[in-house]
């Protein structure tokens, strides 16, 4: 079958990973089509609404990081209209905590920012950063690759406590939502190499100023319609068939189709033609990540983002986030609880109260007020566990049928930028599936 310009094009998905493959074919010239079952498009990094709260209209359903090494994030927003520069507040990566201590990147090459941030923590002894100076400096002659069977905690077994304490730890749990025991290192070290060493500003800091809505879905949803794709929202794909070369999408006839739904939705819709891809993606566990949004009148964090020491004895969030640096409203802080299945069966409540002992015990004197909730908010599958040699599904289902998503086999764990890329990926494969 020859591809035409004008070929039809179902993306199944209205998340970021369906957002990124829409748009890469409607600009190429393909006529799309995208079916979101959800009233909004985003999927899971999107805005909320609270309407019956004037105060919470703008909540997002979880705090998300970006970094400077989002390339294609970044570009696709800018693709759609929106400005990265105004909604995003950049800034050098800084792993602190609420008395200043931490690792602060400054700007300059990836190399000699890393170096000179690990030379100038002034919580570690010289011996403890010498020992991750010369740790880095061996995993990157080995190309920032390992067995894939190895954990982040045996790969790290060799440092400090400190270190693992203060660095390792917070960083595994950031961009891999799974504890370092039982987390992947190969995709760890994947994630570092890329995040703070592939160039000046890949380590920095991009937190949210708008709510997610604002950053793609919403400007990308009016990009596409504008430009000739048809947006359906609240439409739950029922059934896709083959038809030749092409498929039936609920009776209508596409030329491709590229599932960009949850890995349990595209396994339902690819069972009939890919049982054993389909029984990969189904068979993925999942990690939970709790958002506690509460108001604190009067307070202000000495920085945007402030790392936690969290655990069994030290409480259950990882970070908090003050609202009055990112989006002008003094008092509102979210602290983010990552894997947290255990906070999610003790209860929203449970997890609340211990992360308020939690945020009193260690911010100290910048908690100007009694800290009460405002929302607790969880996403029970935020991301696969990204354990040591998992078998992720592939991209290509079968013929001109893909797969997109953050779950899908690539090199990095459910992050936003692996959903985009993956959209995108999974658009080029099937154009090139098609081609004579």
């Amino acid at each position: 079958m020859g591809h035409a310009a004008s070929a039809r094009l179902a993306v199944v998905g209205g998340g970021w990973a369906g957002l990124a493959a829409a748009t890469e074919a409607t600009q190429n010239g393909d006529r799309v089509t995208l079916f979101e079952m959800a009233p909004t498009l985003g999927g899971r990094a999107r805005s909320v609404s609270m309407s019956a709260h004037p105060e919470r209209l703008a909540l997002d359903n979880g705090q998300h990081i970006l970094i400077g090494a989002y390339r294609e994030t970044l570009r696709l927003m800018r693709k759609v209209g929106a400005d990265p520069d105004a909604a995003l507040l950049r800034s050098p990566l800084a792993l602190v905590d609420g008395n200043g201590s931490g690792l602060r990147l400054l700007g300059g090459p990836a190399l000699l920012a890393f170096a000179r941030g690990v030379l100038s923590h002034g919580s570690w002894t010289l011996g403890e950063r010498v020992s991750l100076l010369w740790a880095t400096t061996r995993w990157g002659a080995a190309g920032f690759r390992c067995i894939p069977s190895l954990p982040v905690s045996e790969l790290c077994a060799c440092l400090p406590a400190a270190v693992q304490r203060d660095l390792i730890e917070p960083l595994c749990i950031a961009a891999l939502n799974t504890p370092a025991g039982e987390a992947s290192a190969s995709v760890f070290l994947r994630v570092l190499r890329d995040a703070m060493f592939s160039g000046s500003g890949s380590a920095d800091l991009l937190l949210p100023r708008r709510p997610l809505g604002e950053l793609l879905p919403e400007p990308a949803g009016r990009w596409l319609v504008d430009n000739g794709a048809q947006v359906l929202t609240s439409t739950r794909v029922m059934r896709i068939d083959r038809d030749g070369s092409g498929w039936l999408v609920d009776g209508d006839r596409f030329d491709g189709v590229v599932l960009c739904c949850t890995a349990g939705e595209a396994a339902r819709l690819a069972r009939d033609h890919a049982a054993p891809w389909a029984e990969r993606a189904a068979g993925l566990l999942y990690e939970p990540i709790v958002t506690v949004y509460a108001m604190s009148a009067g307070t202000r964090l000495p920085q945007p983002m402030t790392l936690l020491r969290s655990g069994d004895a030290d409480g259950p969030a990882q970070f908090v986030f003050d609202h009055g640096w990112l989006s002008g409203r003094p008092g509102l802080l979210s602290f983010v609880i990552s894997a947290a299945q255990p906070w999610v069966e003790a209860g929203l409540s449970a997890a609340a109260d211990a992360t308020f002992v939690q945020a009193q015990a260690q911010l100290g004197d910048h908690l100007k007020a009694r800290l009460t909730t405002l929302q607790v908010l969880t996403e029970k599958r935020a991301t696969f566990r990204c354990t040591p040699g998992l078998p992720r599904p592939a991209a290509h289902i079968a013929g001109s049928l893909m797969a997109a998503g953050d779950y899908v086999d690539g090199p990095y764990p459910a992050t936003i930028e692996g959903a985009v890329r993956s959209g995108i990926h999974a658009v080029r494969m099937w154009r090139q599936s098609v081609q004579p």
